[in-house]
């Protein structure tokens, strides 16, 4: 519910407060008195788009500031699912500051927020109708809502049912992508998949192969230079052409023994000289037989060239290393497997797919006609009321036709319908051009509605437009009916809604030499008297018309009970 309305530097409003109460609040006043100023501030706070033109002459900045209670635990969590805190016993203060030059500061509950977040928030508290915005019934997204409200608890179970298999439905959907993706990506994968196979089985990799090859390619890129080097180690050795290292180390080793038969001592160095000798002997006859087995051949290192590029192929593609590439192999081969054994798998969850959806169509079937049902009956009381507001002829419809896919509330696209007069065709709500209409039309469907709206707070601006006598009189009872459930603004010029009236306001223009100024005040109930009888008799207030109000105010307390 709308608490209360704090409104500073608003056009002609320099400063205001208004405490609202539940039921029905009325606002009156004379012609130009700055009623829709209330609304122009509302509307502002509520995230309306907003001009300078609205800041009071001479201020620097407009200011507005709302206070709601909720009640409804959905509505809580809505708003707390929207990142917003709100305290424990509903309270929730919005606010929002528009600058001479432009700049627009918005909070809820004293935190900063974008004008987004403010509609999305207020569109759950209120409804104003007379101007377009804030009115949710021109959504047709939420006229599916209000139906199935007025179906009651026959959807209940249904709704529930099909939000539980839809929550399968998906878990297989999510399941079935998260295997296989679909059927053409999973072919082209699973091909790519064996060509990579192929190239490795081709390529046949080893750990520890590629660096056998490079020292092999490496001694045949060199034989001849091996074969030089190899001969001069044994004409060394051996000795070509004059003294060798074996004779010169056999006469050091005999020089050796003999230093040992005269000193023991140096038994050690006779031992070492004579082991080098024989270690020299054996170098000398593998220099020989290398030299010997050493040969040229261009052949095998065409083949290891051959080889190795095709290990550096493979590598570049794969990785970078031997390791690396074979690694891939291994993922590849395991995820081509994968591939193939879930096949089985893939079949059954297609399987489940198609009897889910078929289970899915028939209950969304089941709720489509419940929901046909309960329109034509939903028209009927609508068209009822419109009569009953001076709209005799006024035809009221509710189109249901069928949405592409379903969601857990089932595959109905759902859109309140509406013409004014005969042979006039249908046309959805937010096609109706006159606000005297707009605003019956609204009342009828919230007379009807009502109890199924979980909107708190109802805002009617244009509500009297060409209405008078005992049509005013049906708006009156009307709105009073509506107010039993929820709360109601609504400004009028009319006795028979302001007699209605839980809670009273007059709004009054007070002009001085320098300014002119717009108040609101709350009546008492010899103020409501007054109020009525200007409104029945104009602006002089007789015994005539005071007798009239206090009857209209009687007699308005019997309709209320």
């Amino acid at each position: 519910m709308l608490e209360l309305l704090k409104v500073r530097n608003v056009a002609l409003i320099e400063e205001a407060q208004v405490a609202f109460g539940a039921g029905l609040n009325i606002l009156s006043g004379e012609t130009g008195a700055g009623k829709s100023i209330l609304i122009d501030s509302i509307n502002f706070v509520l995230g309306q788009r907003a001009s300078s033109e609205i800041i009071r002459g001479g201020a620097e900045r407009a200011e507005v500031e709302i206070f709601f209670t909720i009640s409804d635990s959905d509505i809580i969590s809505q708003i707390r699912e929207m990142g917003m805190d709100i305290d424990d016993d509903g309270g929730l203060l919005l606010a929002r500051v528009y600058t001479i030059n432009g700049k627009n500061t918005c909070r809820c509950n004293g935190k900063t927020v974008t004008i987004t977040m403010i509609r999305e928030i207020s569109a759950l508290l209120i409804d104003i109708h007379g101007q377009h915005e804030h009115q949710s019934l021109l959504d047709s997204g939420r006229h599916l809502h209000l139906l199935d409200r007025f179906c009651q608890d026959e959807l209940a179970a249904k709704k529930a049912r099909v939000g539980d298999l839809i929550r399968q439905y998906r878990a297989v959907l999510r399941n079935s992508r998260a295997l296989l993706g679909d059927e053409g990506q999973r072919d082209a994968q699973m091909e790519i998949y064996r060509y990579q196979l192929a190239e490795f089985e081709d390529a046949a990799l080893n750990e520890g192969e590629e660096e056998a090859l490079i020292q092999r390619r490496k001694i045949l890129q060199n034989a001849e230079r091996i074969g030089h080097l190899a001969a001069g180690l044994a004409g060394a050795i051996n000795g070509e052409g004059g003294a060798n290292a074996l004779d010169l180390l056999s006469r050091a080793a005999g020089l050796a023994a003999e230093i040992a038969q005269l000193d023991e001592e140096q038994k050690d160095l006779a031992f070492d000289i004579e082991g080098i000798y024989s270690q020299l002997q054996e170098a000398a006859r593998e220099a020989a037989k290398y030299w010997e087995n050493l040969e040229s051949n261009p052949e095998e290192l065409a083949d290891i060239e051959t080889r190795l590029d095709a290990i550096y192929r493979i590598k570049r593609k794969y990785g970078g290393t031997v390791a690396a590439a074979l690694e891939h192999y291994n993922e590849v081969k395991s995820k081509l497997d994968f591939l193939i054994n879930s096949e089985a798998e893939l079949d059954k969850l297609k399987q489940a797919q198609k009897l889910l959806q078929t289970e899915i169509n028939r209950i969304c079937g089941e709720i489509s006609l419940i929901r046909q049902i309960a329109a034509q009956a939903l028209q009927n009381q609508i068209e009822s009321v419109l009569g009953d507001l001076g709209m005799p002829q006024a035809n009221f419809a509710i189109n249901i036709s069928r949405a592409d896919n379903f969601t857990a509330d089932g595959y109905d696209l759902v859109d309140f319908m509406f013409s004014a007069n005969p042979g006039e065709a249908l046309a959805p709500l937010s096609k109706i051009a006159s606000g005297g209409e707009m605003s019956r039309v609204m009342l009828a469907l919230k007379t009807v509605l009502s109890k199924y709206d979980n909107i708190a707070t109802f805002i009617f601006d244009e509500i009297d437009a060409g209405v008078s006598g005992r049509t005013a009189q049906q708006v009156a009872e009307k709105l009073s009916i509506i107010g039993r459930n929820h709360q109601i603004l609504c400004i009028t010029h009319l006795p028979q809604i302001a007699a209605m009236g839980d809670v009273n306001f007059l709004i009054e223009k007070t002009s001085t030499s320098e300014r002119t100024i717009t108040n609101i005040h709350n009546l008492d109930e010899k103020e409501i008297i007054n109020e009525l009888a200007r409104l029945i008799g104009g602006a002089e207030i007789t015994e005539h018309t005071r007798k009239a109000a206090k009857d209209m105010r009687r007699q308005a307390a019997k309709i209320k009970g």
